[in-house]
């Protein structure tokens, strides 16, 4: 217990440049005696604080403690602490802890400037414990048991390694080595239904090289769509895909999968998409339209 306070007057310190021995007596929950005790403690074992009695007296460090110990430029110490504040986005609470203390031990701000949220709208434990729990099997290289939706229509278990979170268009993936397969896959975290921390360690693997984007399975589409609907485009198309025609507009023109993926989200602008080319994709949005019309109807 003591110990752990000698740290945080260190901190404290560092972080504030001065306090006194009645405010930290109250921070600390302690006499002012102790706090005194402690003031000594840390200077017998070699740390330059000191006690100056006086109206502008009160704890601090010998005068260029911490700086003569730095050899990081102000610059770097920011990027530290930028980097950290970045990482800092699961709710956890020690690498906030170290945050602060890196902080103090600068001498420099961090403000918090950036808040990742992993969960959905409506679904915020159930993502946010689904990262912790990667997060921790990744760190500690322990397999897990997944029951993953995929693209074919079945619900698998699997058992893999995890090594990496993944944020690619608008969207997270596990990339992960399958036991079954005995292969490299990367897995969308919203189809994997649930999962288990196994007891059993892996030992890690050399990462795969990343794959060259290939776009031969992939067809040049032209779509028109209404002004109303131009918050939508800027969200899922790059604007130099995109043209803004004279009555408002916009044509965009983009490689993109011929899969049901495709079907699915030209449906979803309902009668605010117009397909202008190729020509058979028409034919195809077109009976898909009509089979939902025809199982809705009343």
């Amino acid at each position: 217990m003591k110990e752990s306070r000698l740290f945080k007057i260190i901190y404290h310190l560092l972080d504030k440049g001065h306090t006194t021995a009645p405010e930290l007596a109250k921070k600390f929950e302690v006499s002012v005696r102790t706090i005194y005790r402690d003031i000594d403690a840390l200077s017998d074992a070699g740390i330059p604080v000191y006690a100056e009695a006086g109206r502008n007296g009160g704890i601090r460090f010998l005068h260029g403690f911490v700086l003569d110990k730095a050899v990081l430029s102000k610059e770097e110490k920011q990027e530290i602490l930028t980097a950290l504040q970045s990482i800092n986005i699961a709710q956890n609470i020690s690498s906030s802890q170290t945050l602060q203390k890196l902080s103090a031990i600068f001498q420099l701000g961090s403000e918090n400037w950036l808040e990742v949220d992993f969960s959905r709208w409506g679904n915020e434990n159930a993502d946010n414990r689904k990262f912790e729990l990667l997060k921790s099997a990744i760190i500690h290289y322990k397999q897990i048991k997944i029951h993953y939706a995929s693209s074919y229509k079945s619900i698998s278990e699997r058992i893999v390694e995890p090594y990496k979170l993944l944020y690619k268009a608008k969207a997270w993936y596990l990339l992960a080595f399958c036991t079954e397969k005995q292969d490299w896959r990367t897995f969308k975290l919203n189809r994997i239904l649930d999962l288990t921390v196994l007891d059993k360690s892996f030992l890690p693997r050399s990462l795969p090289q990343p794959a060259e984007p290939s776009l031969g399975k992939y067809q040049q589409i032209t779509l028109r769509f209404p002004e109303e609907v131009a918050y939508r485009i800027y969200d899922d198309f790059d604007e130099t895909q995109i043209q803004r025609q004279e009555n408002g507009d916009l044509i965009v023109s983009a490689k993109m999968p011929e899969d049901q993926w495709l079907i699915g989200f030209l449906l979803s602008f309902g009668s605010q998409v117009e397909i202008l080319s190729p020509v058979y994709l028409r034919n195809i949005v077109a009976e898909q339209a009509k089979l939902i019309y025809e199982k809705n109807k009343t």
